[in-house]
């Protein structure tokens, strides 16, 4: 079907709704709102008698090119724009972002990139964001430097992976029972052979439970997973940041002085955790580092880098397979991969960690320990001690 029939069949249909007509035909059709009014203009003029029909019908291809065939980089752009202010389940590929279009092209326009509100739109559809209604989500309270602390976080990561210095997130996943359990999600088996599991999930004493522990090289697109056979304490997980780093993290980043982890705010890796803060100073002094940490603010756990970049395909990977032993565990993770490129390495930690260790005050001092100017609690440095 040429431009012009397109465009008189959208008229058509739009007038034929009525009342909101020409929104549903855009919904549907895609086409411009422009086009679909001169439709409508050229069916109310009778302009489509016989012989019309081959007036303004450009040949295939003619026309101006897509904005995003005239500015390769618009795509990346925008994504980049509209990074630090996307909500929405991270997880799912249907996203929006809290930006409207209108303040996005104005910010492209200041950059030199002419592209109309209209284009914009168009372009982050492509990009499976949608345009929202506010609703009310299951967070509990919404801090009132929210939006502040992610855009603290964001500026410091690129500042980070600019310099070519490493920039991790850092988060526990749920632990999983070890044996003959069912495991979320379908796999292809022949009729009738679908592997058998146990009716009830108690936790089998002898294979107990697995507690494992990641760590995602945000810049790099690089994972490490601890697989720990004990609790989740603030040493198991400082254990597993530097287990990434001598696996991993150092030979990418010998030459870089600094580190920055972000990190939910409670948990193994809290913000109020004296016994994470302690054992964060024993790895600066041992890799010779300044450690930048910065927690997510409350409430906000699922936007961590880690959940959508890694945790969920690792999910993806072993769902429907039962796991049966902490080897199987290790070989899933470490065979998750994905179309971007993702890289991850798992190995078992076997170590047992104590809970409930307290820090004394005398311990906590020792703490080389300087607060951010924007919120300290949340944003801290901690860096090597002169005298190891």
């Amino acid at each position: 079907m040429d431009e012009r029939s397109k465009r008189i069949l959208a008229g058509a249909e739009s007038k034929a709704i009525g009342a909101g007509g020409k929104a549903i035909v855009h919904e549907a059709t895609g086409l411009d709102w422009k086009t679909i009014q001169k439709g409508e203009n050229e069916i109310s003029s009778r302009s489509i008698g016989e012989g019309e029909a081959s007036k303004a019908i450009r040949r295939p291809g003619g026309g101006r090119k897509q904005k995003t065939e005239q500015i390769p980089s618009l795509e990346e752009r925008l994504e980049t724009m509209v990074g630090p202010h996307t909500k929405g389940d991270p997880v799912r590929p249907l996203r929006w972002t809290s930006k409207s279009t209108y303040k996005l092209s104005e910010e492209l326009e200041r950059e030199g990139i002419s592209v109309s509100p209209n284009t914009v739109g168009k372009v982050l559809t492509k990009l499976d964001y949608s345009l929202q209604l506010n609703r009310k989500e299951k967070e509990g309270g919404s801090h009132a430097d929210r939006d502040a602390q992610f855009e603290f976080i964001n500026d410091k990561v690129v500042r980070f992976i600019s310099e070519g210095k490493a920039a991790i997130s850092v988060d526990a996943k749920k632990k999983e029972n070890i044996g003959e359990y069912k495991n979320g999600g379908r796999e292809y088996h022949k009729s009738g052979k679908a592997p058998q599991v146990k009716v009830y999930d108690f936790t089998d004493e002898k294979l107990g439970k697995v507690a494992p522990y990641g760590v995602y090289d945000i810049g790099s697109n690089k994972g490490w997973v601890n697989v720990g056979v004990s609790s989740d304490t603030a040493e198991f997980a400082v254990n597993s940041i530097r287990r990434w780093y001598y696996r991993m993290g150092q030979a990418e980043y010998r030459d870089t002085d600094e580190l920055l982890i972000t990190a939910d705010g409670g948990g193994s890796n809290g913000s109020r955790s004296r016994l994470w803060k302690v054992e964060l100073q024993k790895l600066a002094n041992e890799i010779r580092k300044t450690i930048h940490i910065c927690h997510l603010p409350p409430g906000t756990s699922k936007w961590n880098k880690i959940e959508h970049k890694m945790f969920c395909f690792i999910t993806m990977n072993w769902r429907g397979q039962p796991l049966i032993s902490r080897q199987v565990v290790v070989q899933l993770i470490g065979n998750t991969t994905t179309k971007s490129g993702l890289i991850i390495k798992a190995e078992l930690d076997e170590n047992g960690y104590k809970k409930g260790i307290i820090v004394s005050d005398e311990e906590f001092e020792k703490v080389n320990l300087i607060e951010d100017k924007f919120h300290g609690e949340w944003n801290y440095i901690i860096a090597p001690n002169q005298k190891v």
